[in-house]
């Protein structure tokens, strides 16, 4: 068995507080890019691009928008889930000092790309694919990975110029750390709590029984 394998994929964490600042060495940039690059796609269509965003003023403009999406989302919760999400970090936009915005494009190996005509999503799946690909090159590597959700498609698309038809999958946060978290955020924070794999499990047939125990 391939120990190290395995501690890298437990080791990976969605960083928000942890980095450190400083920049991502270009070698080893280009080592993570390169894996990402690696992931299988339906049709090897690879429907991906990534857009390394370094520039202060952008960052700032995604990070207020960041808060702003997350200043909604807090004023839907009521009760103890507002007061846990009020101390829950979502992102590391400044702090991290590399955004790489992870695209999606559907007409990469269009009309007939192998695979695709039963199940549209597929080539999205295949872009989640190269985000895991880069997220676990990244933890290899000593680096820190976040991904950012609150934010809308298209005012991400206008900030960065990604043309009509192509969509932003990922703004992933990337920079050296000083550490990982030894559990997620989420759960250190009482959002959630991660589910055995027994509860998520089925043989032959899905089955309910077991559904939202604990």
């Amino acid at each position: 068995m391939n120990e190290q394998f395995y501690e890298v994929l437990h080791r990976r964490r969605d960083v928000r507080g942890e980095f450190t600042g400083e920049p991502v060495d270009e070698a080893v940039l280009t080592r993570v890019l390169t894996a990402a690059h690696a992931a299988p796609s339906v049709g090897l269509s690879q429907p991906w691009d990534f857009v390394l965003v370094r520039d202060p003023e952008t960052r700032e403009a995604f990070a207020k928008h960041v808060h702003e999406e997350r200043a909604i989302f807090a004023d839907s919760l009521d009760g103890e889930r507002a007061e846990t999400f009020s101390r829950i970090k979502i992102e590391g936009i400044r702090e991290s000092g590399l955004g790489i915005v992870v695209t999606y494009d559907e007409q990469r190996g269009a009309p007939a790309v192998l695979g695709r005509h039963a199940i549209a999503d597929a080539g999205l799946y295949s872009v989640c694919l190269a985000i895991q690909n880069l997220w676990l090159a990244a933890t290899a590597e000593g680096l820190g990975v976040g991904w950012v959700s609150f934010y809308r498609e298209p005012v991400l698309a206008d900030l960065l110029g990604i043309p009509a038809g192509i969509r932003p999958v990922a703004w992933l946060c990337v920079g050296p750390v000083t550490a990982l978290a030894t559990a997620p955020d989420l759960e250190r924070h009482g959002w959630r709590r991660r589910a055995p794999l027994a509860q998520v499990l089925h043989h032959e047939r899905f089955s309910h029984h077991d559904q939202g125990s604990e």
